[in-house]
């Protein structure tokens, strides 16, 4: 026996088929809706004067602080091993330990 499963997205204005979810963000807040070709259209042409003069900010997601990128945890136990600092050799290395090597 084969069973066949459809995936239909219709639009969530008119509920015509054949939509595709839009991403949008507005004032920090996420949107998506699904939209047939004829109201993506309109929501482009009613948006296109405000993007046109807006700026573009970055799209990359949040980065670490610059301060976890530096600290290498190997680099880290290894100081500490010299420095008599007992330090697990897997897991999380303590705060303590990781701003003693930082203020090195």
């Amino acid at each position: 026996m084969v069973t066949e499963t459809v995936v239909s997205v219709v639009d969530d204005i008119d509920g015509s088929d054949s939509a595709e979810t839009v991403t949008f963000t507005y004032q920090g807040a996420t949107y998506e809706i699904d939209l047939a070709r004829k109201n993506r259209d309109a929501l482009d042409a009613a948006l296109s004067p405000f993007i046109e003069a807006a700026r573009s900010t970055s799209r990359g997601g949040a980065r670490p602080a610059k301060s976890q990128v530096e600290q290498d945890p190997a680099a880290i136990r290894a100081r500490a091993a010299d420095n008599s600092i007992e330090v697990s050799a897997r897991g999380r290395i303590p705060r303590s330990v990781r701003d003693q090597y930082k203020n090195r």
